[in-house]
């Protein structure tokens, strides 16, 4: 092994791993950027669109439920990937939209304050958190195998597995989409008018209400498409959401709460600083390591790398 496979080893699966952060953040950023509030129960959303897309892979992965069959390849195994990404998503966007009419709407129409948000989205996340326990069960749930995962090339040295290869491509994918659709689509327009500005919107003859489900729906869609990905490589539970969450806010604020492309880059970089962080320390001060990331940046840099502009809240 060369000098430099291990650095490039840990640059790959960092970047995996930080593009995961960068798709949910996205959740975070685009509900802040429309309400200036941050969105806290976006971690059980992302959990239930992991389930969604579990459940959905397993009623067609080869072998039942278990998945005791081989693994398939080929066209069945990117089928059975795009139902989960789809399923995870669709479990993801009902999710954040039952979220937006049961604990935001209501309060926003009686102008409450800040707080009022906050204590409703906490009530809403423990709500999520003890009833997918109770359904889905306190113990982790696998991911049946849903394609041959091996090496399937390497990048100066670093080895690049199937799985790698999905995550990548899924996530890229997702993060190119958005960006296109927030930057070039009507939608897009009225998501950054409503930021901007709400009042003037209104007068302008955007429909606020309409513009913030949406926003919660597009992000509850990543979240859940995220969950799943991300309950691939690690497993599903009813718990899963709290850590991953934390991180990919973090990833929002390094990058700049509001803006699209500052959640893509923090994500990116909270994953490659884990993964040497936890190379250079220990594999368990990965954790403390995104904590640390958090706090020097709102110490240091409040409005993040890219430093995106606040509007008024809608």
């Amino acid at each position: 092994m060369s000098s430099g496979e291990p650095i490039a080893q840990l640059a790959v699966d960092g970047l995996t791993v930080g593009a995961l952060y960068a798709v949910i953040a996205l959740g975070y950023t685009l509900v802040y950027g429309v309400l200036q509030l941050i969105n806290f129960a976006h971690s059980e959303v992302f959990m239930l669109g992991a389930f969604g897309g579990l459940y959905a892979a397993r009623a067609f992965v080869p072998g039942g439920a278990g998945g005791a069959g081989a693994p398939p390849g080929g066209l069945a195994a990117v089928g059975l990937v795009a139902i989960g990404l789809v399923a995870g998503g669709l479990a993801g966007a009902l999710a954040a939209l039952g979220l937006e009419r049961a604990a935001y709407r209501p309060l926003r129409r009686r102008g409450a304050p800040r707080l009022a948000y906050l204590i409703s989205a906490i009530g809403a996340s423990m709500f999520a958190l003890n009833l997918a326990g109770k359904e889905f069960g306190r113990q982790n749930v696998p991911v049946p195998s849903l394609f041959r995962d091996g090496t399937v090339m390497r990048v100066a040295g670093a080895k690049v597995s199937t799985l790698t290869l999905v995550i990548g491509a899924a996530a890229l994918a997702m993060l190119l989409l958005v960006d296109r659709l927030v930057r070039a689509t009507r939608l897009g327009q009225s998501i950054r008018a409503v930021a901007e500005d709400a009042e003037t919107a209104t007068l302008l003859g955007v429909d606020v209400d309409r513009v913030i489900v949406a926003t919660f729906v597009l992000g509850g869609l990543l979240a859940g498409a995220g969950g799943f990905l991300y309950a691939m490589t690690f497993n599903a539970s009813y718990t899963m959401g709290f850590v991953p969450g934390i991180k990919a806010f973090t990833a929002a604020v390094l990058g700049g709460i509001g803006n699209v492309r500052g959640a893509v880059l923090g994500g990116l970089l909270l994953g490659v600083v884990e993964s040497f962080g936890g190379y250079l320390l220990e594999a368990s001060y990965k954790d403390v390591i995104a904590f640390v990331v958090l706090v020097g940046v709102l110490l240091l840099r409040p409005s993040g790398l890219l430093g995106a502009r606040l509007g008024r809240p809608a």
